[in-house]
């Protein structure tokens, strides 16, 4: 494709901002097609909606640093600035900073009280992590 015309931008957790409806279903498309044109989201939306309209979400979101764009001959193809987990990984930062005051400890044993995860999840998770990657041949 084209050249890479907005590189992922280094932002601090807290420069991330909230997606309305709209925006978070055209993420979604991007993450889940990617890479896209405007057309290409446009169709896989749950609305109808006008081409002009979809681009200027595309490019808030841009600017939001979630997505990216090249230029392929006159046609922007967007692409994900980053992945999922890390977008979401993010958006619980600055709830876990907001709530909690940075407490990530209060975050995880409210998930355990309120039965979103429990104990057996949480140790089988930080196994997993914890252990060294292995080098692919």
């Amino acid at each position: 494709m084209g050249e890479r015309m907005s590189p992922v931008r280094d932002k601090n957790d807290d420069d991330f901002e909230d997606l309305g409806e709209l925006q978070r279903e055209v993420v979604q498309v991007v993450w889940a097609h990617a890479p896209v044109t405007a057309e290409v989201v446009r169709e896989h939306l749950s609305r109808p909606l006008k081409e002009s309209t979809v681009r200027t979400v595309l490019r808030r979101l841009e600017e939001k640093g979630y997505i990216t764009h090249t230029v392929d001959g006159r046609t922007f193809v967007y692409d994900t600035a980053a992945p999922r987990g890390q977008i979401a990984a993010r958006a619980v930062r600055r709830m876990v900073d907001w709530i909690c005051n940075g407490s990530v400890e209060e975050v995880l044993v409210g998930m355990v009280d309120q039965n979103m995860i429990d104990w057996k999840q949480l140790r089988k998770l930080a196994d997993k992590r914890g252990r060294p990657k292995r080098g692919r041949k």
